[in-house]
C-alpha cells in the first residue's frame, strides 16, 4: 500500500510528517510518497537520520495557506506539496492521501479532483471524538459544510454508519441526530425533515434526537449535524476537554498529598489522557470522497501523523469507499434505503 501526504502541511512540518512517515514506513509496513521541496526535505532527513527505505520524495513548489482562496488548489496551487499530492491520488498513484494543511482546501480539493462518490450531495469531515468506557463516536459534519438540507443528513448518516462499521468495527452503528432536545416538536425545520427521512424512511439504527451532553457519555456511535453546528460542537468539547485537563493537574500537583496521590493513579490517569488524546486517531476522513482523503490535525506530531497512516491503511483494506458507494445507491429518490 502507497499513501501520499502532504509534506509541509501543518505546523510542524516537513520535520514531524517525515518521522511520522519512518514510523509509518516501520511499523505499519506502508510506501509512504512526501511531497514538497526536495532540498529541504532531504535536509531535513539527513538532519533526522530518517532512513529512506519506503519513502520517496516528490518535488513540489510552495504551499497553500489558510489565507489563500481554496480553489486555487485547482490550478494557481496545484503545484503545491498539498496540489502534487492530491493529483497523485487521482491518477492512482497513491491508495490514499493526507495533509495537516488547510481545511477549506483540502475539502474542496477532495470534492473536486478526486470527485464524490455517485450519488453523494456533499462530503463531510468526521472526526473521532472520545466517549466513556474508552470508546469513540463519528460526528457528521464535522465543519465541512455550514448549510445542509435534510437528505445531505442523511448521507451524512448512511455515510458515518458505514465508516464506523468497516473501519471502527462497530456492529450496527447507533446514530442520532443532534438536537436541542429530544421531543418531536424541538429543533429546526432541517432536524425535523432529516429525522423524518432518517426515522421513518431508512433501515439504519437511528435512535432519534440526541442532546449535546449525552455523546461524550456514549449514547451514539454517529452524531449527525450540520457542518456549521458539527464544528461549534467540536469546539465547545475540545474547550472542555483543556479545561479538565488543567483542572486536573492544579488538584493532583497542589500539595504533597496531592502529589502522592498521583503518583498511585499514574498508571489509570495515563489511559484516561490516552484516550483524550487527539493524537492516538491522528486523521478525520473526508467522507464522500471517491478516494481516500484524510486530514490531520494542523498541530500533528509525529505520533499524530502515524495515527493518521494507520486510519487510512484500515480505511483501504477496509475497502471502505467500495461499501459506502453501494450503501449511498441504495437510496431511492424519495430517501428510501432498503434492506439488502
Amino acid at each position: 500500500m502507497r499513501i501520499v501526504i502532504d509534506g509541509f502541511g501543518g505546523d510542524n512540518a516537513p520535520d514531524e510528517v517525515l518521522k511520522g512517515a519512518a514510523l509509518a514506513v516501520k511499523q505499519l509496513g506502508v510506501e509512504v510518497a512526501v511531497t514538497g521541496d526536495l532540498k529541504v526535505l532531504k535536509e531535513r532527513m539527513s538532519a533526522l537520520q530518517i532512513p529512506e527505505n519506503g519513502i520517496e520524495l516528490v518535488p513540489a513548489e510552495g504551499v497553500i495557506t489558510t489565507t489563500d482562496n481554496p480553489r486555487s488548489i485547482l490550478k494557481a496551487n496545484a503545484g503545491t506539496s498539498m496540489g502534487v499530492a492530491f493529483y497523485m491520488l487521482e491518477r492512482g498513484d497513491a491508495d490514499a492521501f493526507i495533509s495537516a494543511g488547510s481545511t477549506a482546501a483540502l475539502v474542496l480539493g477532495g470534492t473536486l479532483i478526486e470527485k464524490r462518490i455517485k450519488g453523494v450531495k456533499r462530503t463531510a469531515l468526521v472526526p473521532l471524538m472520545p466517549a466513556a468506557n474508552g470508546v469513540k463516536y463519528a460526528v457528521m459534519d464535522g465543519g465541512a459544510n455550514l448549510d445542509c438540507r435534510p437528505e445531505m443528513l442523511l448521507q451524512f448518516a448512511i455515510l458515518g454508519s458505514c465508516f464506523m462499521e468497516t473501519t471502527m468495527g462497530v456492529k450496527n452503528p447507533r446514530i442520532g441526530l443532534l438536537n436541542i432536545g429530544t421531543e418531536d416538536e424541538k429543533g429546526r425545520e432541517l432536524e425535523h425533515e432529516a429525522k423524518d427521512l432518517l426515522d421513518k424512511q431508512s433501515t439504519l439504527n437511528f435512535l432519534g434526537y440526541v442532546e449535546a451532553r449525552e455523546a461524550p457519555l456514549g449514547a451514539v456511535d454517529v452524531l449527525v449535524t450540520d457542518g456549521f453546528t458539527g464544528n461549534v460542537f467540536l469546539k465547545a468539547c475540545e474547550g472542555m476537554g483543556v479545561l479538565m485537563k488543567d483542572s486536573l493537574k492544579q488538584v493532583m500537583f497542589a500539595n504533597l498529598k496531592t502529589k502522592i496521590g498521583a503518583l498511585l493513579v499514574k498508571k489509570q490517569l495515563g489511559k484516561v489522557m490516552r484516550h483524550l488524546d487527539y493524537k492516538e486517531i491522528g486523521g478525520s476522513p473526508l467522507l464522500g470522497t471517491a478516494k481516500p482523503v484524510f486530514k490531520a490535525h494542523g498541530s500533528s506530531d509525529e505520533k499524530a501523523f502515524l495515527g493518521a497512516f494507520r486510519q487510512a491503511k484500515i480505511f483501504v483494506e477496509n475497502n471502505t469507499i467500495e461499501k459506502m458507494t453501494e450503501a449511498i445507491s441504495r437510496i431511492t429518490p424519495e430517501g428510501v434505503v432498503w434492506d439488502e
